[in-house]
């Protein structure tokens, strides 16, 4: 899969008279380090809407600091410590059903508070499950405890999985989790990208999203990121959107 192959893509939804929707999700944001300065001067380079999904048990005041300088900056709550309960060979997640439901629930309620403390009023209620995992029987109490959001990976099986509650995944993961944990390649990467978009024309007509990952990325991840959002920006045809759009709430949570 090569550039011309996104060229031809987004040709496709012009030719349909639409416009395909794109957004940009970094997660594990806890402190302000000199990759946080390169994912900001980036996003302020392209001029690409950027959400940012931090860690509430971890995030310092020297982050909301540093955030407090990138108003246009959307963020969510990316779980609450970023840690994992699964057992030894099941995969990851902080979000299971490995504890009860109500130690998790009251933990995601911890980690917004302290999101209020740091952020005021600029997060936004949009639960990103840590590893991009959450127990299916934990999702219908989500509104109860006020998010209004969640993002996963993959696509979702419909936009709002329950009453009250928005879906907007990501689907295109920029580092190669499973291998060496560098780039994932150009080749692999566009492939995502289009199917994504292809899926998206066809059937499920969602927003596609790539995530980032600015603490742990390598300069290919990075220069490919940069690529994607230049040529996103000058394409007719494409639009990046802010999370805050997508999601289409600012609103404080009760």
């Amino acid at each position: 899969m090569s550039w011309h192959a996104l060229d031809k893509e987004i040709a496709r939804w012009r030719d349909s008279g639409r416009t395909a929707e794109l957004w940009w999700r970094d997660d594990d944001a806890a402190d302000a380090t000199v990759a946080l300065d390169r994912l900001l001067d980036l996003h302020r380079k392209t001029g690409m809407p950027l959400a940012l999904a931090v860690v509430p048990a971890l995030a310092t005041q020297a982050l909301a600091a540093r955030l407090a300088e990138e108003p246009g900056v959307d963020l969510l709550q990316h779980g609450y410590a970023h840690v994992n309960h699964a057992p030894p060979l099941d995969k990851k997640c902080e979000l299971g059903a490995h504890r009860p439901a109500m130690m998790v629930l009251g933990e995601l309620g911890t980690g917004w508070l302290a999101l209020e403390r740091l952020f005021g009023g600029r997060a936004l209620p949009v639960l990103v499950p840590p590893w991009n995992r959450i127990a299916p029987a934990l999702v219908p109490t989500l509104p109860e405890i006020g998010f209004a959001g969640l993002s996963t990976f993959g696509p979702r099986p419909r936009a709002e999985p329950v009453k009250g509650l928005r879906q907007v995944n990501v689907h295109l993961d920029l580092v190669d989790w499973q291998g060496h944990r560098g780039f994932v390649g150009e080749a692999a990467a566009l492939t995502a990208l289009v199917m994504a978009l292809d899926t998206a024309r066809h059937s499920s007509n969602e927003p596609v999203g790539v995530l980032s990952h600015h603490l742990v990325m390598d300069e290919a991840a990075w220069d490919f990121l940069r690529s994607l959002l230049e040529r996103a920006r000058t394409m007719s045809g494409v639009e990046v959107r802010a999370g805050s759009r997508l999601f289409k709430s600012r609103e404080a949570r009760p």
